[in-house]
């Protein structure tokens, strides 16, 4: 492969940091973007020194308004443009909608469908202009269901599989490709920060970060629009065409629920 550039939000851990390590593995230098300035430093240094990669770090918090386009001024002063967006960064919450925080739930709007609507929108145009570029939107197989319990989360998820087959139809014949990754329940820090990891969905089979990240990145560079890593996420997806609207969520209340002992 020719040394291209590749930006990973949410690069500080899970799987944005196994993104950045395939990236670097195949040569190409790195923007990563997170909060959390010391572990990207961190993972900076050991791309560089295993990779001989250039990564160009940049500390944002993607809820913050204007963080999209100070990042995008960022790297046009670096003189960089982008031919590979990995829209990684996301978070859920666990719990009924009316007792939640509110603020929590539109910062979770804001992370995970603007600042992921706005980067592409800011990088986008780069790639058309050079006739090549990939987009690779983390989504989830929780986009394909309403989830009780996590309602805005994987309305978040529907957002993030729908935008990215509409670009892909968008860009047939320009160089440009969108591929929406769609995992389901993957041992990174997700778990834990949505509340999520004493659930029965995390009590089921567990993917490990490394392998989804692979499956993801392998699809990216295919051009492939929608892909479901695991043949049991495949099946699952593939039942919902048939199975009532009725029992699907109920299905998922049940999984965003606590085992009952």
């Amino acid at each position: 492969m020719t040394k291209q550039t590749a930006l990973i939000t949410g690069a500080s851990a899970g799987l944005g940091r196994e993104y950045a390590r395939l990236f670097a593995k195949d040569s190409h230098d790195l923007v990563l973007v997170a909060r959390r300035r010391d572990r990207l430093d961190e993972l900076a240094s050991e791309l560089t020194a295993a990779h001989k990669t250039t990564c160009m770090v940049i500390a944002a918090d993607l809820a913050a308004a204007g963080a999209c386009q100070q990042i995008a001024d960022q790297v046009q002063a670096a003189g960089r443009s982008i031919d590979f967006l990995v829209n990684n960064a996301g978070f859920g919450k666990r719990g009924a909608f009316a007792q939640s925080d509110r603020r929590s739930q539109l910062e979770m709007i804001d992370v995970n469908v603007r600042a992921l609507v706005e980067l592409t929108h800011l990088f986008l145009p780069g790639m058309l202009e050079r006739k090549q570029g990939r987009i690779l939107n983390i989504a989830s197989i929780a986009g394909f269901v309403p989830g009780p319990f996590m309602a805005t989360y994987y309305a978040s998820k529907a957002f993030v599989v729908s935008f990215t087959e509409a670009l892909a139809s968008e860009l047939v014949g320009t160089g440009v490709t969108t591929t929406a990754s769609c995992p389901g329940p993957t041992a990174t820090e997700f778990g834990d920060v949505a509340g999520s990891a004493g659930s029965n969905l995390f009590r089921r089979h567990v993917a490990d970060a490394v392998s989804v990240a692979r499956h993801g990145y392998r699809a990216m560079l295919a051009g492939t629009v929608v892909a479901i890593p695991g043949l049991q996420n495949k099946f699952s997806v593939q039942s919902l065409r048939v199975a009532p609207r009725a029992a699907v969520r109920a299905i998922a209340a049940r999984l965003n629920s606590e085992p009952t002992k």
